[in-house]
Parts: structure tokens; C-alpha cells; sequence
């Protein structure tokens, strides 16, 4: 066994709870802004919504299996690529979009549908490419992990503050209004604070082995946002749905891996290493493409049609 596998980071239990319920916290403050309307906008461009999704489930994860027997990587890294992939998207992804001047609305669509069909996803296409991979076998039948039980902890984390923000914002509209801004940003900032505090507490392990992760996260972050760019290009999507769909594809729910490493892994250190290096890292290469994108306004459609066909 590798030296970084022998890792297990440092992460007490009523630390654990509150990050989860910080989590929480964050889909909470996310669902005060998503209304059954955003979805009906969605469905009226069902190629562009069905490329972000099929990209974001489907793709990027069998891509990132390639990527895992091109790179090989320790096994605790690559598990952590695995499972940095199967998370739904980032909801950074939002602001990001609208930043670069995308279209807001379908990545708002995209990524509420994203954590939705993530309740399900996440844990299959955990369980399906960690044990079918054999560099990350060995670590899966280590922990037996049920995707039952990770699929028990995502809809904890994620269905149920979903479904409560959403029920507030349309019984109390007002106050979702008021509230919404100021909790999104407090919860992003309590969040940021949980994964700077968790790599504080482990820099000398951090220091140590970050060399191992920064190329690795580099190149899987840039296939994730090359490969959203080039399908939404080669689908014929508006360039301001192609910022939305690279944006999708690229950002990554960081915080639900780090604490689904922390629940079932015990802080294994390359998985918790290269996750919250990818939490790190996509905030500082989105930011670096949104603020590009932004002194370059999209051009307008060709042509207005309606969109009836994936």
C-alpha cells in the first residue's frame, strides 16, 4: 500500500455532523431560488438540459475511468477522481455562469436537475466504476460500502433540504426573497471555512503529498470543461448555452465528496486530498474562464427555433 493510502485525515464525529448539516444548510439556501417555473423553462430546450445531464452523469464519469488507466494515480487518488465525478454539479456554477454571461436559467435548470437525479446517480456510478476499475477494487471491497447507504446520506444531505427550500419559497415568498442572498453567501462562506479548516488541520499531510494532486486535478478539471464546451458546440447550442453546459460539466459538488470520504472512508487521505484540492481548484479555473468569457459578450442566435428534439 501506497505511503498517502496509509493517510487517514484528521476529522472528529461533531465536526463530521456539523459539515453535514452545514451541507444542508448550502441546498437549502439554493433551493430558496429554484421555482417549478425554472424547470418548465428547462423543458422548452430538452437537447440542451439532456446534454448537461448525460455530460454531467453519464460521460464525465466513464471518462474519468479512462482518464484513471491513463494517469494511474495512487488508488485512494484515483477512488477520490471517481467519486469527485459521480457528484452532482457545484452550485458555484450558477453565479459562474451568469458571470460569463451564459444562460442562467438552463444552468440553474441543469443543476437543480443534476442534484435530483444525483440522488440516485452519485451512488451507482460510484459503486459501478469503483469496483469495475482494478486500481480502485481492492479499496471498494476494503470498506464494503453499500450504494444503499451513500444513496440513505445524499438524500439526507441534498433530497431534504431540497424539498424544504423549495416549500418555503413558494409559502413564504417574501421572506425566501429577503433571506435568500444573505444565506447563500454565509452558508458558501461557513462551507469554504470547513474545507480551509479541514486541510489546516492536515497541512503537514497536505504539503506532503499535494504534488501527487495538483496535476491530476488539473487535467481531469479541464477535460470536464473542455468536453462540456465541445459537446454543447458540436450539439449546435447557442454560445450562451454552451458557457451554461461547460459550467455544468466542470464544477463539481466538492463538499458532498468530502463529507461521503469523511462518512465511509474515514478521511482516507488521497480521496480527501484530491477532492478538496478539486474544491480548490475549479473556483480558481472557473473564475479564470467566467471573468475571460465576460469581456466577450455571446453573439445572439442564428436563428430563434424552437427546440422539440435531443
Amino acid at each position: 500500500m501506497a505511503p498517502i493510502d496509509q493517510v487517514h485525515l484528521s476529522f472528529n464525529p461533531q465536526t463530521l455532523t456539523l459539515l453535514n448539516a452545514v451541507l444542508g444548510l448550502v441546498m437549502f439556501g439554493v433551493a430558496l431560488e429554484l421555482r417549478v417555473d425554472d424547470f418548465k423553462t428547462a423543458m422548452r430546450t430538452p437537447r440542451a438540459l439532456v446534454l448537461g445531464l448525460l455530460g454531467h452523469h453519464v460521460l464525465f464519469p466513464a471518462m474519468t475511468y479512462v482518464l484513471v488507466w491513463i494517469l494511474k494515480p495512487e488508488p485512494s487518488i484515483a477512488l477520490g477522481m471517481i467519486l469527485v465525478s459521480a457528484c452532482p454539479a457545484g452550485h458555484i456554477s450558477n453565479f459562474l455562469v451568469h458571470h460569463s454571461r451564459g444562460n442562467t436559467a438552463l444552468s440553474v435548470s441543469v443543476s437543480a436537475l443534476s442534484t435530483v437525479v444525483a440522488l440516485f446517480m452519485t451512488p451507482l456510478n460510484f459503486a459501478f466504476w469503483g469496483n469495475l476499475h482494478p486500481i480502485t477494487a481492492g479499496l471498494m471491497k476494503e470498506v464494503a460500502m453499500s450504494p444503499w447507504e451513500m444513496l440513505e446520506v445524499i438524500v439526507m444531505l441534498l433530497g431534504v433540504p431540497l424539498i424544504l427550500g423549495m416549500w418555503c419559497a413558494k409559502q413564504f415568498p417574501n421572506l425566501a426573497h429577503k433571506i435568500e442572498k444573505p444565506m447563500k453567501i454565509l452558508s458558501f462562506f461557513i462551507l469554504f471555512c470547513f474545507i480551509g479548516g479541514a486541510l489546516a488541520a492536515n497541512i503537514n499531510h497536505f504539503i506532503e503529498y499535494i504534488r501527487l494532486v495538483v496535476g491530476v486535478v488539473f487535467v481531469h478539471n479541464l477535460m470536464a470543461l473542455g468536453t462540456g464546451y465541445g459537446l454543447s458546440t458540436l450539439a449546435g447550442l447557442a454560445e450562451r448555452d454552451r458557457r451554461a453546459i461547460t459550467f455544468e460539466m466542470g464544477i463539481q459538488n466538492s463538499g458532498l465528496g468530502l463529507i461521503l470520504i469523511f462518512n465511509f472512508f474515514g478521511g482516507l487521505g488521497g480521496m480527501a486530498i484530491v477532492t478538496a484540492w478539486w474544491g480548490i481548484w475549479h473556483i480558481v479555473a472557473g473564475l479564470t474562464l467566467a471573468s475571460f468569457w465576460k469581456s466577450r459578450p455571446p453573439p445572439p442566435p442564428a436563428q430563434a427555433v424552437p427546440d422539440t428534439a435531443i
